[in-house]
């Protein structure tokens, strides 16, 4: 195929950060996608009505690039969260979610959840108001591996809470591995999970081999080339159970390349052409709208877009820009390990 049409996408995982960033990064998601679940470990995580409404302020403000976009917001969970400021935020509109972030498992999450036990008479109520809980999977144990805190929680956190609330809409967000795939199979259809491009391309030896990659340095962490081939195999599935989430998440280089590196990929302005490079070089290009632009929707239920978008191939690889500046800030575009030829077009 040399042209393909597909339903518009939409970015079930980004983060926005706030301040400068906000001006140059909110307008390079809302002119690829119409919707984009919005996470809320800022600086001051966001965990109120009043705080998810003026951050959404501050995203329409410079969206306006694309009138339909609609920037889906979350709250941060915690123990302290107001149980009727939260359900009366989603009868509103003003919440479309709720982040579980287990404490210090990354960017911004130190005040996230110690003991999920705790938020139990919450997620009570979010799965009678029927409000999605989108997860960090990971522990934050120094006692386990960095390349096995996903499985572990899934072991010892998710099946407990899959348990208790059977009926509560669930997204393992951006998973890592094969048990992961196997894990979401297996269960009831009100768990789903979303992959980012990175997670899809990239495994820890291109990560780690002859020399460290920090840009390529993420949280979950790359895994075993065996892991990447069963997301692919998810992603290419058509059971309708995974979908795309970017999980992009921008940080000024100096901060990724310092002793003590930042975890994070920004991969938005790249990742819809990156996505059909890696579908067609597994001659699955068909499956690429369900990915991007139908099973995320359904999952959450919700109307489908009903604009198209356009990529046509093209004869020599696409050069994308390096960075992306913010006044004295420098963002590192994603560059994946292959060439692309497939380009969007306006």
């Amino acid at each position: 195929m040399k042209k393909i049409e597909i339903i518009k996408p939409d970015d079930w995982h980004v983060h926005f950060r706030e301040g400068l960033f906000l001006e140059k990064l909110v307008p390079e998601t809302s002119k690829l996608f119409n919707r984009a679940i919005v996470m809320p470990n800022l600086t001051f995580p966001i965990v109120s009505s009043n705080q998810a409404s003026e951050y959404k302020k501050q995203l329409l403000d410079f969206s306006k690039n694309n009138e339909y976009f609609e920037p889906l917001m979350t709250l941060y969970l915690n123990e302290e969260i107001d149980i009727k400021d939260l359900i009366k935020a989603y009868e509103n509109k003003i919440i479309f979610a709720v982040k579980l972030y287990p404490a210090g498992a990354t960017t911004n999450s130190s005040k996230g959840v110690k003991d999920i036990t705790k938020t139990y008479k919450i997620l009570e109520a979010m799965c009678k108001c029927k409000i999605p809980l989108l997860i960090h999977g990971e522990v934050n144990n120094k006692e386990i591996d960095v390349f096995d805190r996903e499985k572990v929680f899934i072991d010892n956190e998710l099946t407990q809470i899959c348990k208790e609330f059977p009926n509560l809409k669930i997204t393992l967000e951006h998973i890592t591995t094969k048990y992961a795939v196997q894990f979401v199979n297996n269960t009831k259809r009100n768990l789903k999970a979303s992959i980012t491009p990175h997670h899809l391309i990239l495994n820890r030896s291109d990560m780690l081999e002859h020399t460290i990659k920090p840009h390529y340095y993420c949280l979950p962490i790359l895994k075993r080339e065996e892991d990447r081939k069963a997301l692919l195999s998810a992603a290419f599935n058509t059971n309708k159970k995974f979908f795309m989430g970017t999980d992009s998440a921008p940080h000024d280089i100096k901060n990724k390349e310092a002793d003590c590196g930042c975890a994070g990929i920004f991969n938005t302005i790249n990742c819809i052409q990156v996505l059909a490079q890696v579908f067609e070089n597994n001659r699955q290009l068909n499956m690429l709208e369900n990915f991007i632009s139908v099973n995320g929707a359904l999952h959450y239920e919700l109307p489908l877009n009903s604009e198209k978008i356009r990529l046509k191939k093209v004869k020599d690889p696409i050069n994308f820009p390096n960075v992306l500046k913010i006044n004295n800030f420098k963002i590192k575009v994603f560059k994946p390990n292959f060439k692309i030829f497939w380009q969007l077009e306006s």
